[in-house]
């Protein structure tokens, strides 16, 4: 067995700064593809956004799909303020990792970097071809629009068929189902005048109040899903006006829903056109539009799945327990894959706890680091060899 030290890598890449917006993923990148140089690998770079690169470091199999495949993307969230450590620091302590990225999700890449390792060595031994591909793929602007997944789609290095599995931090449970995820863009026009008269012009401000409140109660009215609970709305930025004494004759807000099943993205958008209706009988003169700027659909668990026996196998058999299944509260870029192609074979598994992801120290337990490297080298083992 090849000595892959999975903590030693979390540290190293905790170290590299790849915030988005920031220094984004090049340097990270470049160090991903020294580190996992083999002769039984096959790296490839493909070019998402200007000068970001997704990267695929691939063992091949007689069977090339299905393949398994582990995602995990470079970028992090920015820094913030109030940090007691040094967010680059990758510092050691208290049997943790500190820094922006510790969980989410350097120290998943660090995982499955070191698997790719591993089996990179036992092929390289064995002197024979694996039975199936491995890949590890290592992705762009997830923590923004998520371009990196789709372009690895588009490009073919994932399929309807492949065995996904991405290391967010899972917090020792294998998570399967997402939320379905819908960004908005509502303007609303109205008609300026000046506040002593207001009923001479159409208040825009009011009017999305009107809607935001008419949202809101159609969100709650919404069913609630028996896994995935009750679907939720995040009204995240709002604007308009631009004097106290003036009536607005504009206003804008930018909504986020998470979106349980039965409720769709077109239900949302129907939700928002009935506010609308209620807004403009409220608050005459408004002309309320919006733009849908991002659409993902929900992923239910499939317990017919065949990675997430295997996987569930591993995972009982290192940790010695039976692990929780359960859903992924965000969206992952194996949900893209899972929601894009019609993949049941796509869940989240990895070190450390969301809770902890995009706040000051940031961190993670070694002892998950650990057994994460452990659960994946042995899924690889065990599918792939």
């Amino acid at each position: 067995m090849l000595e892959t030290d999975a903590i030693t890598l979390t540290q190293q890449l905790v170290q590299i700064e790849s915030t988005d917006p920031g220094s984004y993923e090049g340097t990270i990148g470049e160090f991903i593809w020294k580190t996992l140089t083999h002769p039984c690998i096959e790296l490839t770079k493909e070019e998402v956004l200007p000068g970001r690169f997704n990267i695929r470091a691939k063992i091949q199999g007689e069977i090339d799909d299905p393949a398994l495949i582990y995602i995990c993307h470079m970028d992090t969230v920015v820094f913030g303020d109030n940090w007691t450590c040094d967010p680059l620091g990758g510092e050691y302590r208290n049997g943790r990792i500190y820094g922006r990225g510790a969980c989410d999700m350097k120290s998943g890449l660090a995982c499955a970097m070191s698997a790719c390792l591993e089996l990179a060595y036992q092929v390289d031994q064995s002197g024979k071809r694996p039975k199936h591909s491995f890949a590890l793929i290592a992705t762009v602007d997830e923590e923004d629009f998520m371009r990196g997944v789709e372009k690895a789609i588009q490009s073919g290095w994932v399929t309807k068929d492949s065995w996904v599995l991405d290391t967010e931090p899972t917090n020792g449970q294998i998570q399967v189902a997402h939320k379905g995820r819908a960004w908005f863009e509502v303007d609303v026009k109205g008609i300026t005048a000046h506040a002593s008269t207001p009923w001479k012009g159409s208040d825009a401000i009011a009017g999305m109040a009107e809607i935001i409140c008419g949202i809101r109660k159609r969100i709650l009215a919404c069913p609630e899903h028996e896994e995935l609970g009750r679907s939720t709305v995040t009204f995240g930025q709002i604007q308009g006006g631009y004097r106290p004494y003036v009536v607005p004759d504009s206003c804008k807000t930018w909504i986020d829903m998470r979106l349980a099943p039965p409720v769709t993205t077109k239900d949302a958008a129907n939700m928002i056109e009935e506010s609308f209706e209620d807004a403009i009988l409220q608050v005459p003169g408004i002309r309320p539009s919006y733009t849908i700027t991002g659409d993902r659909p929900y992923v239910e668990r499939d317990d017919s799945s065949f990675l997430l026996k295997e996987l569930k196998d591993v995972c009982g058999e290192i940790t010695g327990e039976d692990t929780v299944i359960t859903y992924f509260p965000g969206y992952t870029d194996s949900a893209v894959i899972s929601g894009t192609l019609h993949n049941h074979n796509c869940m989240s598994y990895g070190p450390g706890d969301l809770e902890l992801a995009h706040k000051p120290d940031e961190s993670v337990p070694c002892e998950d680091i650990l057994r994460c490297q452990s659960v994946l080298i042995m899924l690889a083992e065990k599918i792939v060899l």
